[in-house]
């Protein structure tokens, strides 16, 4: 079926791979001092500011660094620019100078360094793009990166303010797959367990794991649990203009579709390369879950998501300037 999503796991260029290089410890060795090498004198542990420049916002970072630590850390900031740069579409010498504030000379001694080891390529045709490095670093990162572990102190967290039962799941075989449940504090039984499988278009997880499929899939979807005579009295044209506003907003709910007298708010988790890679959830009894209380809890629920989605490498930013790379 056409709305099935990408796994995790796949990191699917070196544009997204370039987030993960925020975490290599190994540039900080692989950099020297500017100025030949040159150490502060001992003993002195005042502190200087680095100065960190972004002239297309024109805003300038001070940063209170020991001195003792001025040269290799001021590298390391600068080594990282440079690598955002290149990521962000700077290919040329004087695209990256004039990016990250320094001049071309700096620049090429950095640079020079990071293709070196890896981080960097360049050719004459194309100048500087992002190297191999990243992209194992990327694939390293990501087989650490489990879904649930990485979720689970979130969502204990989000059943602790709110009271309610929390869910993680993800697409498996056109159904909603629960990965993880944290029970609430209210005397309400929500019948879930980790393992099994639900619907997509009756259950909040399964609408929010499906907002980017489109229509012509919401469709199929819909059809498809239809002809497997699965119960439910929402006609297709009024579960296809709640797709659409859940789509626009960020979030699904299910207002009792799934289960008799039982609401939750959902919304999806993404993953390096911005797909829909999961999605939580907050489900409660009817009583406690109003429409004005849904739409409060929405905020929380999918802000919960995102920052998900952040410890897993999604960055809203650096993604577009992934798709809209400078034209060489």
């Amino acid at each position: 079926m056409s709305y099935t999503v990408e796994s995790m796991y796949t990191i699917q260029n070196h544009s997204a791979a370039a987030k993960l290089m925020q975490g290599a410890l190994d540039l900080a060795a692989s950099v020297q001092p500017l100025g030949g090498g040159v150490r502060p004198r001992e003993g002195n542990n005042m502190t200087k500011p680095i100065e960190k420049t972004d002239k297309a916002k024109g805003i300038t970072q001070k940063l209170a660094v020991p001195r003792g630590a001025l040269a290799g850390t001021q590298t390391l900031f600068r080594g990282l620019d440079v690598v955002d740069a290149v990521a962000a579409g700077a290919a040329s010498l004087t695209e990256l100078a004039a990016a990250i504030g320094l001049t071309r000379s700096t620049t090429h001694r950095l640079a020079t360094t990071l293709v070196e080891r890896r981080y960097l390529v360049f050719s004459r045709h194309d100048g500087y793009v992002l190297g191999p490095k990243l992209l194992e670093l990327g694939h390293v990162t990501a087989r650490r990166m489990d879904l649930p572990r990485v979720a689970r102190e979130h969502l204990e967290a989000l059943s602790a303010s709110t009271g309610d039962t929390v869910h993680l799941g993800i697409l498996n075989e056109n159904q909603v797959l629960y990965l993880d449940k944290v029970t609430g504090t209210r005397r309400v039984e929500v019948c879930s367990r980790i393992g099994e499988r639900q619907p997509l278009r009756s259950t909040g997880l399964g609408k929010a794991l499906i907002l980017d499929a489109g229509e012509e899939s919401w469709r199929d979807c819909y059809d498809h649990e239809a002809r497997l005579g699965n119960r439910y009295d929402l006609p297709m044209d009024e579960w296809l203009r709640r797709m659409r506003e859940y789509a626009n907003q960020g979030y699904a709910f299910d207002l009792e579709e799934n289960e008799d007298r039982i609401r939750c708010v959902a919304a999806p988790i993404r993953g390096v390369a911005g797909s829909i890679i999961g999605a939580i959830s907050v489900t409660s009894a009817a009583q406690y879950m109003d429409d004005l209380r849904m739409r409060g809890l929405s905020f929380e629920v999918k802000k919960v998501a995102d920052v998900i989605s952040a410890a897993l490498g999604f960055n809203p930013a650096a993604l577009r300037g992934a798709e809209n790379p400078k034209q060489l």
